[in-house]
């Protein structure tokens, strides 16, 4: 084998160890292992697909804060786009920084690619846009800053989609981070992101009203 690999004769399919010098390293377990144990693919689906897996989350609270609060056509909006931002952008963006600045070969490999650096900074590009993500939760938070914390995250998503589906057309990389979930969530979280920010701009409060329901002084007539 290459590296001076061996394999022990007394190893399970999918198990075999190939060793480089004197490390010996484990591969991974074949898929059909690994389907064997749900719990196990379940996580690690959704681990794989974090885009997915947060975006998810924040339709969960959103409907859980509405079902308790039942609040009007704005606060629907407004419960669907503030979590959208903490959990969508913020959390996914602080996660996926993680990701790429501290396991930087595993990101690379579950793209297709080599690891030549990009990944620190794709990790800090990401730390940057997630912060922004949860400033822009706080219903306080202007709606400048709302969009600003999408202008970024959708600059970012579609550059990627555009990328990914020149490698796939070029390449024929079909790795899981390349062709998979995450490429169409790269398409389709800024989507939704403007749908949310549009849709509870457009039913805010107004005039007197919208200056009260902010705790805010109105404006003299």
């Amino acid at each position: 084998m290459r590296g001076g690999g061996v394999l022990r004769k007394n190893e399970p399919a999918g198990r075999s160890i190939r060793g480089q010098g004197d490390i010996a390293v484990l591969a991974p377990e074949s898929e059909e292992t690994r389907m064997n144990d749900p719990v196990s693919a379940t996580i690690a689906f959704l681990m794989q697909n974090f885009t997915l897996t947060f975006l998810a989350i924040a339709v969960i609270v959103a409907v859980i804060v509405i079902l308790v609060r039942r609040p009007g056509a704005h606060g629907v909006w407004h419960a669907f786009l503030s979590w959208f931002l903490f959990f969508a952008i913020g959390v996914t963006y602080i996660y996926n920084a993680v990701f790429h600045i501290f396991f930087g070969d595993m990101a690379a490999a579950s793209i297709g690619w080599e690891n030549n650096g990009f990944q620190t900074e794709v990790g800090f590009a990401s730390l940057g846009i997630g912060i922004v993500g949860i400033m822009a939760f706080p219903r306080r938070a202007p709606y400048s800053l709302k969009l600003a914390s999408l202008v970024g995250p959708a600059c970012f998503l579609w550059g990627a989609a555009g990328a990914h589906i020149i490698d796939i057309i070029e390449t024929g990389n079909m790795a899981p981070n390349n062709a998979g979930v995450i490429l169409y969530t790269d398409i389709l979280i800024p989507i939704i992101g403007v749908v949310l920010l549009v849709g509870a701009y457009l039913t805010r409060p107004k005039g007197r009203v919208a200056a009260a329901a902010i705790g805010a002084d109105p404006a003299p007539a």
